[in-house]
This record gives C-alpha cells, structure tokens and sequence, in this order.
C-alpha cells in the first residue's frame, strides 16, 4: 500500500511538470459562505500560497502593487454590507522602491464581506483580483471570477482553484490522471503539510514581529543615550546621587534605592508606551504609517521638535504638575523614590519630549502592537541604567565632563536632524497625492543645506543666541564636523542625478528627478529612435534612455531588418526586481553598451490596464480567457511561448522568434548577465553563418 502510494507521488510529479511545465501557481483560492442568522451571511475567500509567496492586503496606497480586491455583480437577491475584511493581520513594512508602506499576507489569508439576503438561497458571483509576488519575482495580477451559494442561516463551502492554464474539459485524460493523483497523494501528505504550515507560519510572523521589535528597541535605547547628554539631564547626575548617600545611610541601602529609582524610571516610561497603543490601538498605528494625513501631522511634530530644540522655545508641562510630583518626592521610602523618578519625567520633558515624540513617530510606521511599549522600555532603560551606576559608585562621577557649553551643542545638532527627518514625512506626502513639489533634487537642496549648516555649526560658525563662545574647536567637534559635511558633499551630485545608493531608501524616487544627467549619459539615442514610430511609445518609457520597443511584433520586424538578435524584457510597472535589475545590472557600462549596440530591445509591461482596441481583443487559446488589455496580451504571450509567467523575464531570440540561449530571471550578477548577452549574440551570429 505504503509503495503505491509512493509510486502515485513520483507519477503526480512527473506529469504535473510535463502538464505545466515552468507556469508558476502558487496561491490557490477556495470560497465558501457562513451563515450569520437568516439574513446575513458572509462571503468567505481563503487564499493559501506556497512557502516564501504572498498576496498583497486590500488596502495598498496608489503607486505601489496590486491590492487584492474583490467585484460583486449586481443582484436583486442581496446587498453588501460594509467593507471586505482580511485576517490575520497584514504583515506591514516600509519599501524603499515604492517609497511607502506596503502590507501583504503569507502562507493563508482570509478575506471576508458580509452581505445581506433578500432570499434563503442565493448564488454570488463576480470577480477577484490579486497579484502574487516573492522575493525574487511578480506574478502579473490575476483576475478570477467566482461563484459562491449561499443559504440562511446555514454555512456552505464550495471550492474552487484558480489556474494560470485556464478552464480544462473534464475529458482531459492529462488533467484527470493528476486530479487523482494529487487527490490520493493529499490524503497521505496533507496532514503532515498543514502542521508543517502552521508552524512555518507562525515563525515567519515571530521572527518577522522580533526583526521590527528589535529595531524599536534599539532606537529607543540610542533615543535614550542621547537623552543623557542633553542640558537638562547631565546636570542631574550628581543631585540624585547626592539624593541617595545621604538619605541612604549605608551603601547596601543607597544601591538598593538606586536600584528602585531605576526601576521606576522604566515602569513610568513604558506605562506611557502602553497608555500610547491602549489609546490608538495597534491597527490605527498601522494605518498611520501609509496615511497621508498622519504623515503631515508627523511633519508638523517634528519641525516642532526641531525649532524647540533650536531654541525658540521650550516645550514644558505645566507647572502645577511639577510641584505636585516634586512634593510627592520629598516623602521618604519607595512612594518618595518613586515620584523622585516621576518628577525627572517631568522636568527633563523639553529634552526628552521631542526625543520621545520622535521615537514614537518611529513605532507608529512601523504598525507593532507592542511598539510604543518596547521603545519607551530601551529609552528608560538606558536613562535608568546611568543613574543606578553612578548611585552605587559615586565615586566615578568625578571621571564625567563637566556640564557646559557642549550640553547645548548637542541639543541644538539633534534638533538638525530632526529637521531633515521631518522631510522625509512630507516627501512621502507629496507622493502619495502627486504634488510634485518635493522632486528628488528639491529634497536633496533641502538635505545638503540643513546638514551643511549642521557641520558649520560644530565648527562654530554658525551660532544661535543662547550659545556659548567656542574659542576653540575640540577634537570630538572637528570629526563629527568632518563626517557630516563629508555626507554633505556625498550627496551633493545627487542633484544630477547620481543614485546615492547609501541612502536612496530616504530619497524621493528617481523617477522624480527633473535635472538627471546621469541617467542621460548612461545611453545614447539610436538612429531608428528617430525614423521609427514605436507602437504603445506615449504609453511607457525605457530604463536608462535605452531605446526599445514595446510591441513584440514590430520589435521583430526591425530585429529582422536591422539582423541583430531580439532581446525580450518581460516588466511590468509593480515589478520591484525589475526596477532592481534595471538600477544595478542593466546601468552597469558593459551591460548598457551590450543592449545599445547588440540587440533590438522590446520590453513588454505584463501588469498595464490600457485596454486594447476592440479589434485586437480576442480569446487566449491557452488560457482560455478574454484578452482586453496590453498587460492581459504579453501576459499570455509570455505564458504560451515561454511556458512561464514570473518578471523579470529575459529572453534573447533571432528574427524568427526562436530562443538561442537558456533565458534568464532576477540575477544581480553583473558578470552572470555579459555572459548571457554575450551567449546570444554569439549563438545569433552562428545561426546566420
């Protein structure tokens, strides 16, 4: 028994690669309905993906991929009720090449929309769309249509996969044999894959959850590290250990006060993280990392926070409130040490105010439940641990410098930074409702002045009212000087254009560029560029002003005409790694002049909505359905000739459309890719011989 089944897993494999060959399905979708009472229910949509897959959530900013969204067809026999619902919760990280928040889900995601029956038994139908991605490659985005009955008060589930193969006839004896097979092997593996899913997921999600926790973590320890040397904390170094020895008595009792007294100072600063995500909720912190009106607000606060810093004036609580807690401190035991850290709270809050308002800023876009609590936890952390060590070893504060003119020095730098960080906010504003007035080299001016005043700054050449004399510049001044006015300079050819990879991910696309001479230096024009009307040419524009078709057919033509090899760019325009290859492979000299001078280049977007003209729309024999848009033709194009449908897609053929060299996918192996040009065109030229 043990061997027929084994025999009946080899023999699913072997004709499932012979039926599809390389077409990649790696979400598969099942609907089913349940029953809320006897009139409502909810429409149920279960996508499960393969390991290292996703499916973006249903709510994406415009510019980046394809949320996944659903179309119900109008019907006399229900109403919807509401939005679509998504669970588990999205995962949720910021993507440097769309320049936003992105959301996604892995491994199972189940999407739900309640409705409302005017009958007992109903059938919905409509549409699905969604697009599938990993980390090396996109999916062009799927529609599917469904159909799904429903009955009052009694839950149904009808399922159904989706195919890239389209609709197969039940006569199929190919489809019939691996239906069976996969049905009998299911029944053997299946119990074991779910486990192993579950618990795949569940790791996934922790150590995805750990990765973003962590960094809070870490800024708020470093938030809180700078804390300490601001000019209005430093100074109360020496009064609280002067607190403790002398109501201590004993050195046991003045280590285990300070003890307390750190421990406090964690307690009041992480309850105020949990106050923070108990008042918005881990899912409003989300939405505030991908919404446009958070991200002006977040603006505001820290153009705040940085004139504070600058001096302007101080952001303080009230009074009042100081000298209650202040009097509170004065009662002996742990309630008076309690309140003494209280009142450090309260004192220290023009300085540590802006500090915390930014890291809080930090763990709101990053959309943690917990992250609010985890930051404030590595900012008190680091202001409590100084304080304790310094109480059991007072001797040691004689080795700390002495407060100064320096205390507001690094005030006022920091309130630099926060200035540059406040930016980056509004950038993120201006793109999402096209504005176009925070281009890439309008952010960099921006940049290079707030970071070359910073470096004059700790030199002493600029100076703020409240400032002390610098006579002289200290060596510590003279290197951070030198670091920051050299990232001055780093970025200063970034206003023609240069990619500053080192902090692109902080920089307006470079789509935004209005003045970019390096990119227009990387390629020069052809003479076809100018004699040859390019089909769809209003529609898209090429990488690095290569010249390239984007109709595969007149891209032919001219191969054929100008007897060169054709080199077909499978892309599309929410095709990270596409952009990935363009930016790092194809940019590189060698691989430019190559695709210049050697090829005819046609680059085809599998994901554009442009619809075709009626007289071009037709029926996809592969597939099976109905080819509308240009995405929709070289989609299918790609699927039925080369037998997959994953970007980027490379493939070199001759004038007859004929591959002459194993294509290639997502590879940033510069060396990797002159080889596989120079292969075609070597293997072109002997086809010609």
């Amino acid at each position: 028994m043990m061997m027929k089944k084994i025999s009946l897993f080899f023999a699913f494999l072997f004709i499932s690669v012979m039926s599809f060959a390389q077409i990649l399905n790696p979400v598969k979708w099942s609907y089913s309905s349940e029953a809320i009472n006897e009139k409502e229910a909810f429409v149920v949509f279960t996508a499960k993906m393969e390991k290292g897959w996703h499916v973006y959530s249903l709510h994406i900013d415009e510019g980046g991929p394809i949320a996944t969204s659903f179309t119900f067809n109008k019907s006399k026999d229900y109403v919807l009720e509401g939005e679509p619902t998504e669970s588990p919760k999205p995962i949720s990280a910021y993507d440097k090449n769309f320049a936003m928040q992105i959301s996604w889900h892995e491994h199972e995601a189940v999407f739900k929309q309640k409705i409302k029956l005017h009958k007992p038994n109903i059938k919905v139908t409509g549409t699905l769309e969604f697009m599938v991605c990993n980390d090396k490659q996109c999916l062009p985005p799927e529609e599917i249509d469904f159909s799904v009955e429903v009955k009052a008060g009694v839950a149904t589930l009808k399922k159904t996969s989706n195919s890239l193969t389209g609709t197969v006839n039940s006569n199929d004896s190919v489809k019939e044999i691996v239906d069976s097979s996969k049905k009998q092997v299911e029944a053997v593996i299946k119990p074991v894959d779910d486990q192993k899913n579950e618990v795949e997921l569940l790791n996934d999600d922790q150590s995805t959850s750990k990765k973003s926790l962590w960094a809070i973590f870490i800024a708020g320890f470093i938030g809180g590290f700078l804390a300490l040397i601001m000019p209005c904390i430093f100074p109360m170094f020496p009064l609280t250990v002067s607190y403790f020895t002398k109501k201590s008595g004993s050195r046991a009792k003045s280590i285990s006060h300070a003890g307390i007294y750190g421990l406090s100072i964690i307690v009041i600063y992480v309850a105020l993280g949990l106050v923070i995500t108990g008042a918005f909720g881990s899912d409003a912190l989300n939405e505030m990392a991908s919404s446009g009106i958070f991200n002006f607000l977040f603006f505001l606060l820290l153009f705040v926070f940085a004139i504070s810093f600058f001096g302007v004036f101080e952001i303080t609580l009230p009074h009042s409130w100081v000298s209650k807690i202040d009097a509170q401190s004065e009662k002996g035991g742990l309630i008076g040490i309690f309140f003494m850290a209280f009142a450090l709270a309260l004192v220290s809050f023009s300085c540590t105010g802006p500090i915390i308002g930014t890291l809080l800023v930090q763990a709101a876009t990053m959309g943690e439940r917990v992250g609010p609590a985890v930051g404030m936890f590595g900012f008190s952390l680091a202001l409590a641990i100084p304080f304790t060590f310094f109480a059991a070893f007072p001797s040691l504060l004689k080795s700390l410098p002495k407060s100064g003119g320096w205390l507001n020095t690094v005030k006022v730098s920091l309130g630099f930074i926060e200035l540059a960080m406040a930016l980056k906010f509004i950038s993120s504003v201006d793109l999402a409702y096209h504005w176009g007035i925070l281009d890439r080299e309008v952010f960099l001016v921006f940049w290079i002045v707030i970071f070359g005043m910073l470096g004059f700054y700790l030199l002493g050449k600029l100076k703020f009212s409240h400032d002390s004399e610098v006579p002289f510049v200290t060596v510590p001044r003279l290197f951070m000087a030198i670091i920051v006015l050299a990232f001055t300079i780093y970025m200063v050819p970034g206003l023609w254009g240069a990619p500053l990879k080192a902090i692109s991910g902080w920089l307006p696309p470079q789509t935004t560029q209005d003045f970019d001479l390096y990119t227009n230096s990387l390629s020069s024009p052809k003479i076809n560029q100018d004699t040859v009307k390019k089909k769809y040419a209003g529609l898209f524009k090429a990488p690095l002003n290569l010249d390239a078709f984007f109709d595969y057919q007149q891209a032919l033509d001219e191969a054929k005409k100008l007897h060169k090899p054709l080199f077909i760019d499978f892309t599309g325009h929410t095709c990270v790694n596409c952009r990935k290859m363009e930016n790092n492979v194809w940019s590189d000299p060698e691989v430019l002049k190559r695709l210049n001078n050697d090829f005819v280049l046609v680059s085809l977007y599998v994901d554009d909505k442009a619809d075709l003209p009626d007289s071009e729309q037709y029926i996809s024999p592969f597939s099976g359905k109905k080819i509308k848009t240009i995405g929709n033709k070289w989609s299918d194009f790609q699927a039925t000739q080369f037998k997959t449908n994953s970007q980027p897609y490379y493939v070199i053929v001759d004038d007859e459309g004929k591959e002459l060299v194993p294509p290639q996918a997502f590879n940033l192996d510069i060396k990797n890719y002159i080889n596989f040009l120079d292969s075609g065109k070597q293997a072109y030229q002997k086809g010609k011989k």
